[in-house]
């Protein structure tokens, strides 16, 4: 059961790593997941301090994860347009990976720039709105995959730590 654990909460490690890049995933809720799940095997104790600390992290990251956005759109001028086209953008990106892993970065901004011409600015603030709006998404997505590789880190260093415990047959 230890190993079926262990296997779960890593793919829920690597599923949050994911979600940090795909706007479907929630990233850092779904890392915290997988340390929870860890902790629920039998060979290594829960720590409820790291729990607690991880999971109020993960959660404000979900949260302001949000806000980055808006508020890089909002400082360069932009409007709802904007961040409706990034996210569109990204969307084209993930489904239709025409430019590869360019795309994740083009796309966005390009939807970014496409809504606010929509929302009738002209050309020098919609570009200006797309570039915060586009900003904005980069920021809440490094943020997120920094919290979810941390949060890998502190999976493999508790599994590695018990590994004895939990790989009885290989270490006695």
């Amino acid at each position: 059961m230890d190993t079926l654990l262990l296997i779960l909460g890593f793919l829920l490690i690597l599923g949050g790593i994911a979600g940090s890049f795909l706007p479907v995933l929630p990233g850092p809720p779904l890392g915290w997941v997988g340390l929870l799940v860890l902790s629920l095997t039998k060979a290594i104790p829960a720590d409820w301090w790291l729990l607690s600390i991880t999971g109020i992290v993960a959660l404000a990251v979900f949260i302001i994860d949000y806000a980055i956005p808006v508020m890089g759109t909002r400082r360069f001028g932009g409007s709802r347009a904007g961040m409706i086209g990034t996210t569109i953008g990204l969307l084209v990106s993930i489904f239709f990976p025409v430019l590869g892993i360019f795309g994740i970065v083009i796309w966005p901004f390009a939807g970014a720039l496409v809504g606010e011409l929509l929302n009738k600015a002209d050309r020098k603030t919609a570009f200006k709105a797309a570039f915060g709006s586009f900003l904005g998404f980069l920021t809440g997505t490094f943020l997120k995959f920094v919290v979810c590789v941390v949060f890998l880190g502190l999976y493999i260093s508790k599994a590695w730590e018990h590994r004895e415990a939990l790989f009885p047959y290989f270490f006695s």
